[in-house]
């Protein structure tokens, strides 16, 4: 056997390893980047007052399928009234799922 094919083997098997390792491991997106992207998708709309979000993940259905959210909120100005709304975000892909005023 060639050294070549050695090397390339060793690499296939690094690489498989580590793409699996990564395929197994339950990736959510940290809090703080949640809330980063919901305030910048609110932004498109105008500025906003202040947000918050729960750093905890929680499990969420809708549609019958099963997703681990993110829950926060957003205030924002609009003609001189305070406007709130609670967003509920997939913890895995940052997708905003749901808004709802309060």
């Amino acid at each position: 056997m060639s050294w070549n094919k050695f090397f390339l083997g060793l690499g296939v098997g690094f690489a498989s390893a580590l793409l699996l390792k990564e395929a197994l491991t339950d990736s959510t997106i940290p809090g703080d980047k949640a809330l980063r992207i919901a305030k910048d998708a609110f932004k498109k709309n105008g500025p906003i007052d202040g947000s918050w979000i729960q750093m905890n993940t929680e499990e969420y259905t809708k549609s019958g399928i099963q997703y681990r959210v993110y829950k926060g909120g957003i205030s924002r100005k609009k003609d001189q009234e305070s406007h709130q709304y609670e967003f509920i975000m997939d913890a895995k892909t940052g997708s905003i799922l749901e808004v709802n005023p309060l």
